[in-house]
């Protein structure tokens, strides 16, 4: 890797003015972008783009990543279940073989759930109709509010609220702030997905939690994939699964930037009261970036 990490922050979706396309995420883009070293170079190059397909389907970047000299794949899944071709999925996996790292992000019942057909991250992901949650007594409606959606939709507050972290075990870095202190606060969300360490991957664990608004229910934030080697011999690459794409959304950190019509719920007001907090997420999102670009 050279002096400048460059990720690629990608939806599965093409652009849709009315959805969650790579422009709603433009506050993680800015931040990330502003992160300097020591003596003030930039250390990430951020590229933002939404899915295009080219004539067999596959995305025109994600279908070649391995070949690229992206450092890290930052991949919003908003699709709801068409948002990977096989081709897409096989160079993903080979970015991550040659060392890659790769963040992903989907949200409740199946919206993301493309994300499955990923080697290695996919299996940590529990949808409604795939993979689901292996333990039967979670798969269940949790938010009682929105009767549109489906578990898993673990409700954790408003949008444009905040939520308490809970680390798992050992603090993990990624939850540590710089004077070692641990990260307090996400945004919360409605309807949260579902994300769990794979039993299979002794890479693999659960970080974070949080607590459901409307149940009490413990559910999982995040899951870490430390480095490993694989069985056939390759060094993976680093990768962090969250449960929502919403701990990133513009939407969750001004709900003045707007969302889509679709969203029914009315907004929280937990940031623009403190917002301070939103210091919390900045500092994870600076944490992933170095983390997943660490040999």
């Amino acid at each position: 890797m050279g002096n400048t990490i460059k990720i690629l922050l990608q939806t599965t979706i093409p652009f849709t003015p009315d959805d969650w396309h790579a422009g709603r995420f433009s506050l993680l883009k800015e931040h990330l972008g502003s992160i300097r070293g020591e003596e003030g170079s930039e250390l990430y190059e951020v590229t933002a783009r939404n899915r295009e397909e080219d004539r067999d389907g596959s995305d025109s970047v994600l279908s070649s990543l391995d070949r690229s000299d992206f450092d890290e794949l930052w991949l919003f899944a908003v699709d709801t279940g068409k948002g990977l071709s096989p081709d897409d999925c096989a160079a993903i996996t080979r970015f991550r073989q040659r060392g890659g790292g790769i963040f992903t992000a989907r949200d409740h019942q199946d919206l993301g759930s493309s994300l499955c057909t990923l080697g290695g991250v996919g299996a940590c992901n529990f949808f409604h109709s795939i993979n689901p949650e292996p333990d039967v007594s979670r798969r269940q409606r949790d938010d009682q509010q929105t009767l549109s959606i489906d578990y898993p939709n673990y409700h954790s507050g408003s949008n444009g609220d905040f939520q308490v972290v809970e680390p798992v075990g050992e603090l993990h870095e990624l939850l540590r702030k710089p004077d070692g202190t641990p990260i307090k606060y996400f945004p919360a969300h409605p309807h949260e997905g579902s994300v769990g360490a794979p039993a299979c991957d002794a890479s693999a664990r659960v970080i974070a939690t949080g607590k459901s608004q409307a149940t009490g229910r413990t559910f999982n934030l995040a899951v870490a994939f430390d480095r490993s080697v694989d069985s056939n011999g390759n060094n993976l690459g680093r990768a962090v699964a969250e449960s929502t794409f919403h701990h990133f959304a513009d939407y969750n950190w001004n709900t003045d930037m707007g969302c889509p019509t679709f969203v029914e719920e009315s907004p929280g007001t937990g940031y623009k009261e403190d917002p301070a907090a939103l210091g919390d997420v900045k500092q994870y999102a600076t944490n992933i970036a170095h983390w997943l670009s660490q040999a």
